[in-house]
């Protein structure tokens, strides 16, 4: 199933069944409600230049944004662009072995302002990445993250004025790489990670040039083996972990 979307003011659904499904996105207006399902292994929602073994980004371009991802299955791939302002994110993956990348703005076209993403995770040996505000500093992001499983990858660079990122984490081996700046922010940011588990790594770098960021991390078992780095420089400098 390939499809091109193209509209102004409008609302898509599409479902794919079974494996090699996949959903071709180009997305330009304002208002658009975008209803994204698939089910099975090895599908990909990726950009019109997308191939089987080849996956470019999809392109959502506007503003008053909101896109549902509902991806169930193993092996499966999601790559995106996005440039908006006022945008809500809800993706929720079921399965292992999956990979996620999107990139809020990463041309600073909208500064993607008012951005509420959610991302609900069910399965092990995925793979998530999310970074908002990639050239330019972005106001106001809601980030809530539930990951339900084992030997997880997430990894996210936020640069924003005003953030709140959440984390509930309950499984082992599970790996978090967060880093957040904002240089001149006046709002600086929190982030929240809960975590119920054996070993865990976590890497965590708040690098806004205010010292106003605040920092929790509550982590239930664990073993020797396991690491966890927090840095806070209020200088937008990163003495790595």
């Amino acid at each position: 199933m390939k499809n091109k979307l193209i509209s102004i003011f409008a609302i898509f659904s599409l479902v794919g069944f079974a494996a090699d499904n996949e959903i071709y996105v180009d997305q330009s207006g304002t208002g658009a409600n975008i209803d994204l399902e698939q089910l099975g292994i090895s599908n990909i929602i990726g950009g019109l230049s997308s191939s089987a073994g080849s996956l470019t980004a999809f392109d959502l371009d506007g503003t008053t944004m909101t896109l549902d991802i509902n991806m169930i299955g193993a092996t499966n791939k999601f790559l995106g662009d996005i440039y908006a302002d006022n945008f809500t994110g809800l993706y929720n993956f079921t399965g292992g072995t999956n990979s996620f990348t999107i990139q809020v703005d990463p041309t600073n076209t909208y500064s993607s302002d008012g951005s509420d993403q959610n991302v609900a995770v069910t399965g092990s040996s995925n793979t998530f990445t999310l970074n908002q505000g990639t050239t330019a500093i972005a106001a106001s992001l809601n980030l809530d993250w539930i990951i339900q499983g084992s030997n997880n990858t997430i990894t996210s660079n936020i640069n924003i004025d005003g953030a709140t990122n959440y984390m509930d984490i309950d499984g082992s081996d599970n790996t978090v790489n967060y880093t957040g700046t904002g240089v001149n922010a006046s709002a600086g940011g929190y982030f929240y990670l809960d975590h119920t588990g054996g070993q865990r790594t976590f890497n965590i770098q708040q690098l806004s040039t205010q010292d106003n960021d605040w920092l929790k991390i509550l982590s239930i078992g664990g073993n020797a083996s396991s690491t966890v780095c927090v840095i806070q420089n209020d200088q937008g400098t990163s003495t790595s972990c």
